[in-house]
């Protein structure tokens, strides 16, 4: 998750919900802040737009298709064998 530079000026930034009862983690989220937060300084240093967070994940999905034809190409050349030491049995 990214500390994103709103078009406004503020940012959002990720924050994990949890459960207060027993602790359970429910999801990561963004929260937005504005310049009087006491972080946004910090913060705003490693901000990135909207479209620099879609180019990153444009990027990343076309990576991940590499990846994943390498994948399918070794699984194919390996066929249904196991790896060194693995009992192929249950």
């Amino acid at each position: 998750m990214f500390v994103i530079r709103l078009p406004n000026g503020n940012l959002q930034v990720p924050a994990t919900a949890i459960h207060t009862g027993d602790g359970r983690l429910i999801g990561d989220v963004y929260v937005e802040i504005g310049p009087d937060d006491t972080d946004y300084a910090r913060l705003a240093e490693q901000a990135i737009t909207q479209d620099e967070v879609e180019e990153r994940k444009e990027r990343w999905r076309a990576e991940d298709a590499s990846l994943l034809r390498k994948f399918q190409e070794f699984k194919r050349v390996v066929g249904d064998q196991f790896w060194p030491g693995e009992n192929p049995e249950p």
